[in-house]
This record gives structure tokens, C-alpha cells and sequence, in this order.
């Protein structure tokens, strides 16, 4: 065995809505700028938070900027991003008719529940996020499948949080795994791939389950809690 278990703590007891918006036209190239019309786009939803939080259904709003997206074939390639915590599980269909959310146009890209955690990702709200989208076959258990790599990450990596999200209803992803890493993507991309365990653990277990991994990074652009 290559690494060690991490220690997970209780998943969190919200709601998950996370949802894509797009600025610019969708663009091949991994690298994305803070064009104007992002910059537009992003202070639009910022105004939006104040009137969210309000709701005694929504417990927090983060809005994130997407900086890099591997040019992988079905990656989501959104400009923008929010992620919202409801009060609960019952409160997802409610919170994303209500008028303050969709007025925003966004795209529902999951809503769901928390199903494993280790840490705490937003303790920080500066750095780097992964937003990881994980597709697999029907039947799979992606959630055990991500288990079983934490631990070359945790280990490899020096990751030390993550949350793990799992759709409630229809979503194109079997799961969405949420976390700060502890450097730029491009480094972070790189230090997995110079790593033979890397290919020898972690893709060969998601290869034996039919399962792609589709990451996306980000920086915070608001948090309201």
C-alpha cells in the first residue's frame, strides 16, 4: 500500500448547490484571465450574496473565479462559479427556483449532499480550489472509489482537506470533490504527474472503475461566511 488513510471528520449536514456561469465564450486554452466582462460577471453575483444569505435556507455562499481548467474532453469550462450551502438536504429544490438565485442565469452543474470530508476546506478562503468532477458508470461507487486515493494525495501532495460532494437527483458527475490545495494548479498538476505512484495508484484505480477525472481550479472572488 502506497499511503496511508487520512483521518476523515463528520460530513457536513447542508445542502450543495453548485453552479457554472459563463462570461466568455468558452475558450480551449487552459488559462483564464480576468477579462472584463468576467470581472463584470463576478460583481453581479457578489451583489447577489447579501439577498441569498438572508434566506433562512441558505447558510453560506462562496463565488469562485475559474484561473485554470484542463483542457480535458467534457470539463466543465465556466468562467464563474457559486457554491451554495442550504440549510438542508429538504431545502435544494426550494433554493434553486427562488428568485434570488435564479435571476443569476446560472447553470445547475449538482446539487447534492456532503458525503465525506477530511479537514476543512474553507477554513482559508485565499489560494488555490479544485473543483474536481469525477464521471463514471452506472452502479459505481465513486465515493468509495475517491476514498481509496486520499490517502496518495494527502500524503503526496500535502493536501489536508476535501469535500466530497454527491448528486441528489440527475447530474452529469457521480460525485464533485471541493478542496484548497497548498500551491498554483500548474505546479500542483505537475508534481502528480512527474510522480510515478501517481499513475501507478491514483489513475490506475479510477482506469479499473470507469471513472475520469475532469479538474477545474479556482480563487475565491467572495465568501459570506
Amino acid at each position: 500500500m502506497d499511503s496511508p488513510s487520512p483521518r476523515f471528520t463528520d460530513p457536513e449536514p447542508y445542502g450543495f448547490l453548485y453552479l457554472g456561469f459563463q462570461a466568455e465564450p468558452a475558450q480551449r486554452s487552459p488559462l483564464h484571465a480576468p477579462t472584463p466582462r468576467r470581472r463584470r460577471l463576478a460583481a453581479r453575483l457578489v451583489e447577489a450574496v447579501p439577498a441569498l444569505v438572508d434566506r433562512p435556507d441558505v447558510v453560506s455562499v462562496r463565488v469562485l473565479r475559474a484561473v485554470f481548467i484542463a483542457p480535458l474532453p467534457g470539463a466543465p469550462r465556466y468562467d464563474l462559479a457559486m457554491l451554495v450551502r442550504t440549510a438542508g438536504v429538504g431545502d435544494l429544490d426550494t433554493v434553486r427556483t427562488c428568485d434570488e438565485l435564479s435571476s443569476l442565469g446560472g447553470e445547475q452543474v449538482l446539487a447534492g449532499v456532503n458525503v465525506a470530508r477530511i479537514g476543512d476546506t474553507d477554513a482559508r478562503g485565499d489560494g488555490t480550489f479544485l473543483v474536481n468532477h469525477f464521471t463514471a458508470p452506472p452502479g459505481t461507487d465513486a465515493e468509495g472509489v475517491w476514498r481509496s486515493v486520499t490517502g496518495w494525495y494527502t500524503t503526496k501532495t500535502g493536501v489536508d482537506n476535501s469535500t466530497a460532494l454527491r448528486p441528489v437527483g440527475a447530474s452529469p458527475f457521480a460525485l464533485v470533490n471541493y478542496a484548497r490545495l497548498p500551491t498554483g494548479p500548474v505546479r500542483f498538476l505537475a508534481g502528480q504527474l512527474a510522480r510515478p505512484s501517481f499513475h501507478r495508484v491514483v489513475r490506475a484505480t479510477l482506469d479499473a472503475h470507469g471513472m475520469r477525472a475532469l479538474p477545474a481550479f479556482h480563487r475565491h472572488v467572495h465568501a459570506s461566511a
